[in-house]
C-alpha cells in the first residue's frame, strides 16, 4: 500500500490518521458524557467519588489535547496530498454536502479541543491535563470570564462536531449499503479495486458554508458562556446589616484549599462583621466580633459547584457560616478567639491579626488554618490524595468608627 494518496485511493498515512481520530472521538464522546453526568450527581449530593470524577475529566482533557495535535498533523498531511475524487461528482448537492462536511470536521477537530484547552488554562482547580508542559497556555489569563466564554464555546462546538461526525458516518453508510460503491472501502486497510473517480471542483462554496456554521456556533457558544453556571445552586441568604461600633468599608474574606497538590484560591462575595473594639492601654480584652458568611457566595475556581455539594459545604441546608470571637490585645499584636461554625459543627478558632488605627479608620489583616474534616467537609475523601485537610483562611478589611 502506498503511503501517499493517489487520485483514486487514500494512502496508508491518511487511513491511519482517519481511524486513529475516529477511535479517539468515539472514546471522547461517551467519556465526556459519563464524567459530566457523574459530576452532576456529585453536585446533587450523590456518593460518587470525587477521585473518580477528577480521573475521568483528566483523561477526557488529555485525550482532547492529543486529538488537537493529531488533527493538526492530519490536516497538514491532507493539504500536501492529492485528494481522491468523488465517485459520483454528477450528484451536485451530494458532492457539495460531502465537501462542506469535511471542512466542518477539519475545523471542529481543531476548535473543539482548543476551546477546551483554553477553558482549562483559564480555570483554577479541578482536573488537570496529564501533560509535562503544565496547565497554562501563553497569553491565556486565569480569569473566570475567559473560562466561561470558552467553556460555553466548547459545549456548542462539541454539538457541531457530533453533527458533522453523524452526517459523515451516515454518508459513508449510504454509499456502502445503498449505492454499493467503494467510497467506504477506499478508507479501509489494503488495496481496493474501484473505478477511477472523475475529478470535480466545487470552488470555495463548501468552505464558505463551513465558515458560516462555525461562525453561528461560535456566536451561540460565546453567548452560552455568559449564562449562569450555577442554576441548581442553593439560594444565597440575604444577610442583614450588623449593628456595630466599626463599619466595614472594604474587605476580602478568602480561603485556599489544596487540590491534587496545587493551591486553589477562593473568596466569599457576601459577609458581614459586627465589631466592637476599644484599644486597651495594656494587653488584655479589647472587644468582640461576629462574622456571618453567605456560603453560596463562594467562588472557588472550577470546583465552586463541588464545594456547594452535600459532601462539602452543603450550602442548601447550611447556607451560612459564623465566627463569634473575643478580641484581645497581646504583647505581639491582636488575636480573635472563638467558635467557628460551619455546616452545624462548631470548632474553636484562633485568628491572629495585625491592626493599624489612624484616627477613626482601622485596617486589619489576619490568617488562620482549619482542618476541613473537623467540620465534616469532604468526608468521602478521608485522605489528602485529592483535597488537602488544611484550609487557609485570610481576611483583610478597612473599617471606620461609627460611635465613640
Amino acid at each position: 500500500m502506498n503511503l501517499s494518496n493517489t487520485s483514486s485511493s487514500y494512502g496508508a498515512v491518511a487511513k491511519s490518521f482517519h481511524w486513529l481520530i475516529a477511535l479517539l472521538i468515539l472514546t471522547m464522546f461517551p467519556l465526556g458524557f459519563v464524567a459530566d453526568t457523574m459530576a452532576q450527581s456529585l453536585r446533587a449530593g450523590a456518593d460518587t467519588g470525587v477521585d473518580t470524577v477528577v480521573f475521568l475529566f483528566s483523561l477526557h482533557k488529555t485525550l482532547g489535547v492529543a486529538i488537537f495535535f493529531v488533527a493538526l498533523a492530519r490536516i497538514l498531511w491532507a493539504l500536501s496530498q492529492t485528494r481522491p475524487g468523488l465517485l459520483h461528482p454528477d450528484r451536485k448537492a451530494e458532492a457539495f454536502l460531502a465537501h462542506a462536511i469535511h471542512w466542518v470536521l477539519y475545523g471542529s477537530l481543531v476548535l473543539v479541543p482548543l476551546s477546551g484547552w483554553i477553558h482549562n488554562a483559564a480555570t483554577t482547580g479541578f482536573a488537570p491535563i496529564w501533560w509535562p508542559f503544565g496547565q497554562g497556555l501563553p497569553f491565556v489569563p486565569t480569569d473566570e470570564g475567559v473560562a466561561a466564554f470558552f467553556g460555553g464555546l466548547h459545549k456548542v462546538l462539541v454539538y457541531v462536531l457530533g453533527g458533522a461526525v453523524g452526517l459523515h458516518v451516515a454518508g459513508a453508510l449510504k454509499h456502502h449499503v445503498i449505492d454499493r460503491d467503494a467510497t467506504l472501502r477506499r478508507m479501509l486497510p489494503g488495496r481496493v479495486a474501484a473505478a477511477a473517480p472523475v475529478a470535480a471542483s466545487h470552488g470555495p462554496a463548501p468552505f464558505a458554508a463551513a465558515l458560516v456554521i462555525w461562525a453561528v456556533a461560535i456566536g451561540i457558544g460565546a453567548a452560552a458562556g455568559y449564562l449562569p453556571v450555577r442554576g441548581t445552586a442553593a439560594e444565597a441568604p440575604k444577610l442583614e446589616a450588623a449593628a456595630m461600633d466599626w463599619q466595614v468599608e472594604t474587605g476580602t474574606l478568602g480561603i485556599t484549599v489544596t487540590q491534587l497538590g496545587k493551591p486553589v484560591e477562593g473568596s466569599f462575595a457576601d459577609w458581614t462583621a459586627a465589631i466592637t473594639f476599644e484599644e486597651p492601654v495594656a494587653p488584655g480584652p479589647a472587644g468582640e466580633v461576629k462574622v456571618t458568611v453567605s456560603i453560596p457566595s463562594l467562588t472557588l475556581g472550577s470546583v465552586t459547584e463541588q464545594a456547594m455539594a452535600a459532601d462539602f459545604f452543603d450550602a442548601e441546608n447550611h447556607p451560612t457560616a459564623e465566627f463569634a470571637g473575643k478580641i484581645e490585645k497581646t504583647a505581639d499584636g491582636y488575636v480573635a478567639t472563638g467558635p467557628l461554625t460551619i455546616k452545624g459543627q462548631s470548632v474553636p478558632l484562633t485568628l491572629p491579626f495585625t491592626l493599624a488605627i489612624d484616627g477613626d479608620t482601622a485596617t486589619m489583616s489576619g490568617e488562620a488554618e482549619v482542618n476541613r474534616l473537623d467540620f465534616g467537609l469532604g468526608k468521602s475523601m478521608p485522605d489528602e490524595g485529592s483535597v488537602g485537610f488544611t484550609v487557609a483562611i485570610k481576611v483583610a478589611l478597612t473599617a471606620s468608627r461609627t460611635s465613640h
